[in-house]
């Protein structure tokens, strides 16, 4: 899957503007699959989406947390506490 320009800033904007776990998860989606993957970022995305109640995100972050290491994963969760108290409550 592959996103435009257009459609990352698109979504990045609409997470600044709302939060809702829609673009949370597709900004997940983003970082896991496109031309620069980021799984520390990806797994920050699908988290925050996770507790906004995306199924699907659930079950991207799990497969995410097993492709990386301990340290990774307690990054990408210190960077998800870090947006929510800073940006969305």
């Amino acid at each position: 899957m592959a996103f435009t320009d257009s459609e990352i800033a698109e979504a990045h904007a609409a997470v600044r503007a709302a939060g809702d776990c829609d673009n949370l998860y597709k900004l997940g989606l983003i970082y896991s699959t496109g031309p620069e993957i980021d799984l520390v970022q990806a797994h920050m995305w699908f988290n925050l989406a996770a507790v906004r109640g995306s199924e699907a995100a659930k079950e991207c972050r799990r497969e995410l947390s097993d492709m990386m290491s301990k340290d990774e994963i307690a990054q990408a969760q210190r960077s998800a506490r870090e947006w929510l108290s800073v940006k969305h409550h």
